[in-house]
């Protein structure tokens, strides 16, 4: 990445932590002022407590904005936010990739950034973290997954070719799965089904191995992608199954 979009991507992050520092700080953190003595009662006063104010960011380097002038693209946004949220450095915070991870999710929601995931080749290390350890990156994985192929065919297409439907439909089902992960993998894939009947077709296989016969009708036909209350029923089944858990 580019060092110059990287320190601005760091001075963002810094800054919204700072933010955040200083709401809370404000909702009721700030020691309350001592009022002074009553006449004649011989006390000595006290000034008030000082209050303390979070600590903004680090100045950003003039150079930064001069070769930035006019704002990086939302291109190369994206790829600073994967690159942080995949960066395997343990200087890199959990704090600091959920954030990256909010601003991807503001990025995708805007059709045409979503479609350039393919172009950027974000795909792999976006669904890669759908595996990852720790709860909360899991949860935001999936709730980009989802962000990225709603009413989308040629994303939900990338999707299903990547391998991503049976990775959720793992992750909504697996036993001793948190129920809010499951829970957004099942949004994602409400998303990723929805008038897509390849992903639908994959998705019903994927459950049916794992022991969900409701799906297979009789005669053995499929779901259709297309008839909503149909898919509804498979996503409130799932939905029902991550309350379980």
């Amino acid at each position: 990445m580019d060092k110059n979009l990287s320190n601005l991507l760091k001075w963002s992050i810094e800054a919204q932590t700072a933010a955040q520092a200083g709401q809370s700080h404000s909702n009721g953190n700030t020691p309350a002022s001592i009022e002074g003595p009553a006449p004649g009662s011989g006390a000595v006063a006290t000034s008030p407590a000082p209050e303390v104010t979070a600590p903004g960011p680090r100045p950003i380097d003039p150079e930064v904005l001069a070769s930035l002038f006019g704002g990086p693209s939302e291109a190369e946004l994206m790829k600073a936010a994967i690159e942080v949220i995949t960066d395997p450095s343990p200087e890199v915070t959990l704090e600091n990739r959920l954030i990256a991870f909010d601003n991807f999710e503001q990025l995708i929601e805007n059709l045409d950034n979503a479609n350039l995931l393919e172009k950027l080749s974000l795909w792999t290390p976006l669904l890669n973290v759908l595996e990852h350890e720790e709860e909360e990156m899991r949860f935001f994985a999936a709730w980009c997954v989802g962000t990225a192929v709603q009413n989308n065919e040629k994303t939900q297409e990338r999707l299903l070719a990547m391998g991503g439907v049976p990775k959720l439909v793992k992750l909504a089902m697996e036993e001793g799965e948190t129920e809010k992960v499951r829970r957004k993998a099942t949004y994602a894939l409400s998303s990723a089904v929805r008038n897509y009947q390849p992903a639908m077709d994959v998705a019903a296989e994927e459950m049916h191995k794992r022991g969900h016969e409701v799906l297979v009708s009789s005669g053995n036909k499929k779901v259709d992608a297309a008839d909503m209350d149909k898919v509804d029923e498979v996503i409130e089944w799932l939905r029902a199954k991550a309350n379980s858990s």
